[in-house]
């Protein structure tokens, strides 16, 4: 089964990220909270606190088949300046390893240069940080081994996505039944 390790930092939008993070535990996908920062708590960009499983320099980012970062501010500054992290970005995405971002976290795969040529997603106001991205409005976008997303609206649409990439269609569609989610 597929290990994922979600990535939180003090600032980070929370609900992005469990969102998310609830939809691939659901469909049995071993998720992992890991913590950027000093602390296994994180407070994120709405006050709400938040225990990771591991802080990131305990974690083995390689053993990953995917690293998702959540947006937020100013967590997906902290998360653009922390080296370890963005080492292990581009080292899973020069691999092919799936690397997935939503709202404005995106922009820190942009910044990477991860970005060139790829068909990629974001929160408004962040499209010019995709760095040699074909930007489109869409909700949620796979190119390659990236996957971004347009914002929190679209968490659940993310989590999907990653169900479909990591196991297959009808296990997301299947789990998208029980949650109650519908088309808009």
């Amino acid at each position: 089964m597929a290990l994922i390790y979600a990535f939180l930092a003090e600032g980070s939008e929370e609900v992005e990220c469990l969102a998310c993070v609830d939809v691939l535990r659901r469909a049995g996908i071993d998720t992992r909270l890991i913590a950027v920062g000093d602390e296994l708590t994180v407070t994120g960009s709405h006050g709400i606190s938040i225990v990771c499983d591991a802080k990131i320099e305990e974690a083995d980012l390689s053993a990953a088949d995917v690293l998702f970062i959540p947006g937020g501010m100013p967590g997906t500054l902290n998360m653009a300046g922390n080296k370890i992290l963005c080492d292990a970005l581009k080292k899973q995405a020069e691999s092919g390893k799936r690397v997935a971002a939503i709202c404005a976290a995106p922009s820190v795969l942009g910044g990477l240069g991860l970005l060139k040529g790829k068909k990629a997603t974001c929160y408004p106001g962040f499209e010019d940080k995709l760095l040699g991205a074909d930007y489109t409005h869409e909700g949620v976008v796979t190119d390659g081994c990236i996957t971004t997303a347009r914002g929190l609206g679209y968490a659940l649409d993310l989590g999907l996505e990653l169900v479909r990439l990591l196991i297959d269609e009808d296990t997301a569609l299947k789990l998208k039944d029980s949650i109650q989610y519908e088309d808009r």
